[in-house]
């Protein structure tokens, strides 16, 4: 029988912005009555929320857990919806702004949303809803750190990319390298079908081979010397993107560049978890919990120990 789900928290009303660096948890008081001001404040041993549409993210919480293990972390994959990256930009915001509600409503300090596609059109409208509602929750995306690092590190300007359709047609990648260096020049490949293969269990069989090949191509025809693994699903195959694509070729991923970005934000914000020791990670998913726990260790390379379902809303119909 399938675990029974855990519906999460009706909205709160939020009132006056919280600052920054105070000593209190997000906390939601359900005593008042509603339509009255709740103030809402952030404290250093509150947790880290992540969220991606399934497994995928857990790439970049991978990076976290190593890069800042003293910080308690709250992941929440979509897989009841997923995959992201055929959806349209309208369903993307409305997943991406009520699993980021759910997260602080869960007590966050800090928000990370481990998707490209998310990241590509979803972040400025997560942001400027949790601005609305009165909450001062920094929001970091995977898409700019991942940019920089390979416009950084790239030696000809010639840069790859393999990403979603939905990542692909936002041109967020495009713009965000072009901002930092007009003179490089991306390649960029859709990759319809290759997360949802990795998703399913990515069988190392030749369907996926031939996959994978027919995406580098274009790259390797492109003679790029950087490829950024545009979806946080591809570093599980990066032997074999890096086998495809050459030696020579450095493939660029999204985990460090976000551990810096959420440390900075923490850091500038009084946040940071002071313990000395490691923190807590939890788990909550919003289709069966079996399958998300079996491929998610895979993916983690750690134990997931216990995972919670949860039933969120319907604001943009799947």
């Amino acid at each position: 029988m399938a675990p029974r789900p855990e519906h999460s928290p009706p909205a709160a009303n939020f009132g006056d912005l919280a600052r920054r660096g105070r000593t209190k948890s997000p906390k939601f008081d359900s005593a008042r009555p509603s339509g009255t001001i709740t103030r809402v404040s952030l404290r250093q041993d509150a947790p880290v929320g992540v969220f991606d549409s399934g497994v995928g993210g857990l790439t970049v919480l991978h990076e976290l857990l190593v890069s800042l293990p003293s910080e308690d972390y709250l992941y929440l994959g979509d897989t009841a919806r997923l995959p992201y990256g055929n959806k349209t930009p309208e369903q993307l915001r409305g997943y991406a702004t009520e699993i980021a509600d759910h997260l602080v409503e869960a007590g966050s300090k800090l928000v990370v949303i481990a998707c490209n596609s998310a990241s590509a059109v979803a972040l400025d409208a997560v942001q400027r809803n949790l601005v609305q509602r009165g909450l001062e929750v920094d929001v970091i995306g995977v898409l700019r750190p991942a940019a920089q690092l390979a416009v950084a590190g790239s030696r000809s300007g010639r840069i790859g990319l393999l990403a979603t359709p939905a990542t692909v047609a936002s041109g967020a990648y495009e713009r965000t390298m072009l901002a930092a260096d007009p003179h490089v020049h991306l390649e960029s490949v859709a990759c319809r079908d290759l997360a949802s293969t990795i998703e399913a269990g990515f069988p190392f069989d030749e369907r996926l081979v031939d996959i994978v090949r027919e995406y580098c191509s274009p790259l390797r025809a492109a003679d790029v010397d950087t490829v950024i693994l545009g979806c946080t699903h591809f570093p599980l195959i990066a032997p074999m993107l890096q086998r495809m694509l050459g030696r020579g070729v450095t493939l660029v991923t999204s985990g460090a560049g976000v551990a810096r970005s959420v440390e900075r934000a923490l850091a500038s914000s009084g946040l940071l978890n002071p313990r000395a020791g490691e923190g807590s990670y939890r788990f909550r998913c919003t289709g069966e919990v079996e399958p998300f726990r079996a491929l998610g260790t895979r993916f983690l390379q750690m134990p997931l120990g216990d995972v919670r379902r949860v039933e969120l809303g319907t604001r943009i119909a799947a």
